[in-house]
């Protein structure tokens, strides 16, 4: 593995995470200065600083060795979930819109007034996450019609993680897919997890957001 490509993921992951390095350095458990010897390339990067950004982030060891897999492992969580009074602002917040439906603009999306409740999952608050209900079954059986789904927006629409889902902004609606690679590099390849579906190309120029699916949050009306 290159010391500098894992350097430059764990960059990523502050930035993404919005972590200033002295923050950065005391949630993994590391001196402030080691932290800024191995990003800048003075320490090199041991087993040791790769186990703790896996055990005290959730990262994907993979990820940060060789770039595959994603960031962050997605998780289908199990139901109930309880949702605390909107007044607590306490965990992850749960968005009255359904984001498979509907030309609401991105500004309006997650406004503070959008906001139904708070949810405390492990794994999921205090990561940038935002939760939101999808309908339809064109993601069926991954993810269900009334399922719930937490997305994290990415802030560089040109680092995809080929392959994963998403949930895209454009123009005129919204849409929840895997986003495959197109053999031109100015589309993407959008394909539903239901076989019904036929696969979809895009202009990338189109797409004006882009967020990760993840966590997959199924309800279980059962109980």
């Amino acid at each position: 593995m290159a010391d500098i490509d894992i350097i430059n993921r764990i960059k990523y992951l502050m930035k993404e995470l919005n972590y200033r390095q002295v923050d950065f350095a005391r949630k993994i458990d590391v001196d402030t200065s080691n932290l800024s010897k191995y990003l800048n390339g003075r320490l090199p990067i041991s087993d040791s600083l790769i186990n703790r950004l896996v055990v005290n982030l959730g990262v994907s060891k993979q990820w940060l060795e060789d770039g595959n897999d994603l960031p962050f492992a997605k998780s289908a969580i199990a139901s109930p979930v309880t949702v605390a009074s909107g007044s607590l602002q306490q965990g992850t917040p749960v968005y009255a819109i359904d984001v498979t439906a509907g030309t609401m603009p991105r500004s309006r999306m997650f406004a503070d007034d959008q906001i139904v409740g708070w949810v405390n999952l492990p794994d999921v608050t205090n990561t940038g996450c935002r939760i939101v209900r999808v309908s339809g079954d064109s993601m069926s059986p991954v993810i269900c019609n009334g399922d719930y789904i937490a997305i994290r927006e990415l802030s560089n629409l040109q680092y995809i993680f080929w392959g994963q889902i998403y949930v895209g902004i454009l123009d005129d609606y919204r849409m929840l897919k895997y986003v495959r690679r197109n053999d031109n590099p100015a589309m993407v390849t959008l394909r539903s997890a239901n076989p019904d579906y036929d696969d979809m190309e895009i202009a990338r120029a189109d797409i004006r957001d882009l967020m990760l699916v993840q966590h997959i949050i199924h309800l279980d009306s059962r109980i």
